[in-house]
């Protein structure tokens, strides 16, 4: 299926009742601190339809950067109110949101049922109290838990079931590769359709960066997020759950370098995880064969090429020392699975 072709609408902090100590969405969605209109809903639909190819899934208009559940009920009606006039045109398919598990409640999903809402992302990030406790999040992973079942049992205004999302992120404060994927495994069972893993960054301005700055609190290194963050991507995926983001969304401001203060930030992280999961795979079949080669080739899917070779070619240069090979061919061949590898000796 197509991915949907996503309009999104930034309310950064808004509805949300404090700060968690990881948190200042300012610069991470690229809007300032004043509430988006009702009225500017159809002129940003205006502006992102404009760039949508012909063959892009459905149109949803997202509100992002904040707790959607969490505003004022007004404001809240007022939103999704302009939203379902474009689904009405036939603009729009349908709206999605993020929202904290703890607004998952019976008399907001009873608002929400009147409006055509077809995707909740909740804001999961540990499933563990100490964590949470420590992130200052407010809230429990047993309301997490709480706020699936609910969802799993609403319904939308066209009496269909909700799709739901989850975002983990890794490395938060009293954090640990062990802690993480229980965390994990914990979600894969609430049956989420769709995670987005965030690697824990500190962001100017947030708590964290305080903690950082007085040395309470040290980030993940890059390299071990991205093997950490590839090891939860592959417990989901083998349970059939859709990964649809790794890392933060590049953007100008978090390029400036004074935005993100320290952390594995990187604008290729999902990128840098899938390259690590072909280098896997590729070291998998050379040990199996256990007989030196000075030429191989490597066969892959079309669209797996630079995740076979790596950001500047990391993954051959590194086969080539750990195995002595003197050359590495990666070539394109279609009739290989998206996320497989074959290799043969000429």
């Amino acid at each position: 299926m197509p991915k949907p072709f996503i309009i999104p609408v930034f309310i950064p902090n808004a509805g949300c009742p404090h700060h968690c100590a990881f948190c200042n969405q300012r610069p991470i969605t690229g809007a300032d601190d004043r509430l988006i209109s009702p009225e500017k809903i159809e002129l940003i639909a205006d502006h992102f339809l404009d760039f949508k190819k012909e063959n892009r899934g459905t149109v949803q208009i997202a509100f992002y950067g904040g707790n959607f559940l969490g505003l004022k009920t007004d404001y809240m009606l007022s939103l999704l109110d302009a939203s379902s006039k474009l689904v009405k045109k036939g603009r729009v398919d349908s709206i999605r949101f993020s929202t904290r598990p703890d607004t998952i409640v019976k008399e907001n999903l009873e608002i929400i049922s009147r409006f055509p809402v077809s995707t909740i992302e909740i804001g999961v990030q540990s499933m563990d109290n100490e964590v949470l406790q420590k992130s200052e999040r407010g809230h429990t992973c047993q309301e997490t838990e709480h706020a699936f079942v609910m969802l799993k049992k609403a319904k939308d205004a066209n009496n269909t079931k909700y799709q739901t999302g989850a975002q983990l992120m890794v490395g938060l404060p009293g954090d640990d590769e062990s802690k993480c994927l229980a965390s994990c495994r914990s979600i894969a069972k609430m049956q989420p359709d769709f995670v987005r893993i965030y690697p824990t960054v500190v962001i100017d301005g947030s708590l964290l960066a305080k903690w950082y700055k007085s040395g309470e609190y040290s980030p993940m290194p890059l390299e071990k997020a991205v093997t950490l963050v590839k090891k939860i991507y592959l417990i989901f995926t083998k349970r059939k759950i859709k990964v649809i983001r790794m890392g933060l969304q590049a953007s100008s401001d978090l390029e400036k370098g004074s935005t993100v203060l320290a952390g594995p930030y990187h604008p290729a992280f999902g990128h840098m995880v899938f390259s690590e999961i072909f280098l896997d795979k590729a070291e998998k079949i050379l040990n199996m064969g256990n007989i030196h080669h000075d030429d191989i080739l490597i066969k892959v899917h079309p669209a797996s090429i630079s995740k076979m070779r790596g950001l500047k070619n990391k993954n051959i240069v590194i086969l080539k020392e750990k195995y002595k090979i003197k050359n590495i061919r990666i070539v394109s061949d279609p009739g290989i699975g998206i996320d497989d590898c074959a290799i043969t000796f000429p």
